[in-house]
């Protein structure tokens, strides 16, 4: 059994966390004193005492061992700033060390720790109650540690600011509390009152946001402003001439009475307060719910420095934890824009796409969530969660970004012919028409002037030739719509290919030629298997674009998705021609989301919409054919998927 005096001393190295050490620890009467070079060339003292230590030099380290080796095992400690790896390689003796806290610890910590070393060393009853002390703090530790895991994982804001308020209510018994984050605007240093929760009385209410101004009037404003934290026993006997009220219209309003407070700062890493956790009425038995005020007189009990120094070491975490969460999301915003702005720069190149992008993802998110959803089926065992859905959210809004790697005059390609080249067919028949007509009248005056020909039979034919080169025009007209070829047409376009005429030099040239036959001859759409290759090359550079993006962890399969949505199941897709087990399931969503908006649209110049249920023939054949996946088209059909688009604009390629 040990008994001490009043000589504890608690020896501190880094010096600098001194006069913090001092003040944190004040209501202890320990005396806080520097440990520097000098004393470890002393005799130890023969009371009680306990170290702070700094992960140092491998020289203090060897002093120090030198020096415990001349100690009573009963009568030092030390809370080391470090490894228990680096503290047993540099030669010390476990039996002093209490505690190892990893040299990234701070001062709440250190203090924390500190505070329940001296409660072991000044016990005067059993080792049991030596034991229990030890007990109590490895369990606040454990739960400090476990709670900062917590609050590491969780990346939704909401769901952080209540977990920080409940485990603060959780560790101090508190009935009550509430979070407040500190805001600029316009100059001017705000609190928003952002979170609360009770436990007794008060019936469950929605608690609503507000701010109010940062003042030292306020007992939230005033720990905001200075930093410090505040313990008050009852809110309602505050001293008169104390720089903080408390106001108590909130009390009166839902029938409840604050009465012991503990207001705390969340500070980071750099000192910046970020914003305050206020703890009401710790209760007797942390656990019990009160249910009238009765109750809360006789169970309310006043907050201890333990609770303090407890939540202060909490709040560092959750200030760092807070900030983390608060730059996380503003990447996240940063990153949406980049990627609406990249939607919005492909489609400019082709309006008749616009809004196309933002549908398919629309859609394909609709379509994993109904498959993540699905209680039975073939897609029973798919559980998509926010990341999974999130990538396929980018991959579909990024899908057709390697279009600003297509040739525009492609791109935006409306008929077969481009405009100059059809401009010069038409002006080629309107010369020839022109010529014909010139020579048609030169031989009328021949006639006229011979009295020897039939003008009228000359007439009639002059009527046929002009008639035939009408005809074939109307002809050439109609083969460059984008829409289907007429069965006729291919032999009509041939006739009109073999059809020469003299030109200005003199020299016979086909009224069409070969590649512009070969152009017009297309059966369906508007490209040459040329430009169609480079149309479609838009996949490739979609994949080389995406793959340069640093993507993290959780969005790393974003490109690969991507690079599939024009793959179709069997093989016959594009660019990789993969075959049913090597595309994403992803990917399959998309087909079908891209086939379908690219037959529903309205606004593309060349074709006309399909209705829904002719949209869904067309995926339907695609299905029975094996091309796209059958399951995951019953799903976008029973769960009406094309409903769930709120997004205008065009279409897909």
């Amino acid at each position: 059994m040990l008994e001490l005096t009043d000589q504890l001393c608690i020896l501190v190295s880094p010096a600098h966390w001194l006069e913090g050490l001092r003040h944190r620890l004040e209501d202890t009467g320990v005396e806080c004193a520097p440990l520097d070079a000098r004393i470890l060339g002393l005799r130890p003292p023969s009371t009680p005492f306990a170290l702070l230590l700094q992960e140092g030099d491998p020289a203090r380290l060897g002093d120090l061992a030198a020096w415990l080796k001349q100690m009573d095992p009963l009568l030092v400690r030390v809370v080391f700033l470090g490894s228990l790896e680096r503290w047993l390689d540099a030669g010390l003796p476990e039996w002093p060390l209490h505690a190892a806290l990893g040299a990234q610890a701070n001062e709440a910590a250190a203090a924390l720790s500190l505070r329940s070393l001296v409660e072991l060393l000044m016990a005067t009853e059993t080792v049991g109650v030596l034991e229990g002390a030890l007990d109590r703090y490895s369990s606040n530790m454990d739960e400090i540690l476990t709670i900062g895991k917590q609050l590491t994982a969780e990346k939704d804001h909401h769901r952080l600011l209540r977990l920080i308020l409940e485990k603060s209510m959780d560790l101090t018994g508190a009935d009550a509390g509430s979070l407040f984050l500190v805001e600029e605007q316009g100059g001017q240093s705000l609190l928003r009152f952002s979170f609360a929760e009770t436990r007794s009385i008060i019936q469950a209410r929605r608690f609503e946001e507000f701010t109010m101004p940062m003042t030292t009037r306020s007992l939230a404003g005033w720990v905001a402003i200075t930093g410090n934290p505040l313990l008050i026993d009852d809110v309602y006997e505050l001293p008169e001439d104390s720089e903080y009220r408390f106001d108590p219209s909130y009390d009166r309003n839902v029938g409840y009475r604050t009465k012991s407070m503990l207001v705390a700062p969340l500070v980071n890493h750099q000192g910046l307060i970020l914003g305050i956790i206020q703890l009401i009425n710790a209760k007797q038995d942390g656990r019990r719910r009160l249910t009238n005020l009765r109750e809360l007189e006789e169970q309310v009990i006043s907050f201890r420095t333990t609770h303090k120094d407890l939540i202060m070491g909490i709040a560092g975490q959750a200030a760092v934890t807070i900030e983390n969460n608060r730059l996380y999301h503003d990447i996240e915003r940063l990153f949406e824009g980049f990627v609406e702005a990249s939607v919005t720069a492909i489609e400019s190149r082709d309006p008749t796409t616009s809004g196309h992008s933002f549908r398919v993802a629309e859609l394909t998110v609709a379509l994993a969530k109904a498959a993540t959803l699905s209680a039975d089926g073939p897609w029973a065992d798919l559980r998509l969660d926010e990341d999974g859905l999130k990538e396929i959210r980018y991959a579909s809004l990024l899908h057709d970004f390697g279009k600003v790697g297509v040739r525009e005059e492609v791109l935006t390609k409306p008929k077969k012919l481009l405009a100059y080249r059809m401009g010069e067919v038409v002006s080629r028949f309107r010369y020839v028409r022109h010529s014909t007509e010139i020579r048609a009248l030169r031989r009328k005056i021949e006639l006229l002037a011979s009295s020897t020909g039939d003008v009228e039979e000359l007439e009639a034919s002059l009527a046929a030739d002009l008639a035939r080169l009408d005809q074939w025009l109307q002809v050439v007209l109609q083969a460059n719509e984008p829409s289907v070829l007429p069965a006729e047409s291919p032999r009509q376009l041939l006739d009109i290919h073999g059809h020469c005429f003299e030109d200005e030099a003199g020299e016979l040239r086909p009224l069409l030629d070969a590649d512009e036959l070969r152009t017009l001859s297309i059966p369906r759409g508007s490209l040459t298997p040329e430009e169609w290759d480079d149309m479609q090359s838009h996949v490739t550079h979609t994949w080389n674009f995406l793959t340069r993006i640093p993507w993290t962890r959780n969005l790393a399969h974003v490109p690969e998705i991507a690079y599939g949505h024009h793959e179709k199941l069997d093989g016959s897709g594009y660019p990789r021609r993969l075959d049913a087990g090597r595309i994403p399931v992803g990917s399959r969503m998309m087909t079908i989301a891209d086939i379908y908006d690219a037959l529903t649209a309205s606004d593309r110049p060349y074709k006309r919409a399909v209705s829904h249920e002719q949209a869904l023939d067309i995926l339907h054949w695609e299905s029975d054919h094996g091309k796209v996946d059958r399951d995951l088209l019953e799903l976008f059909v029973q769960r009406r998927i094309h409903e769930q688009i709120v997004t205008t604009g065009g279409a897909a390629i």
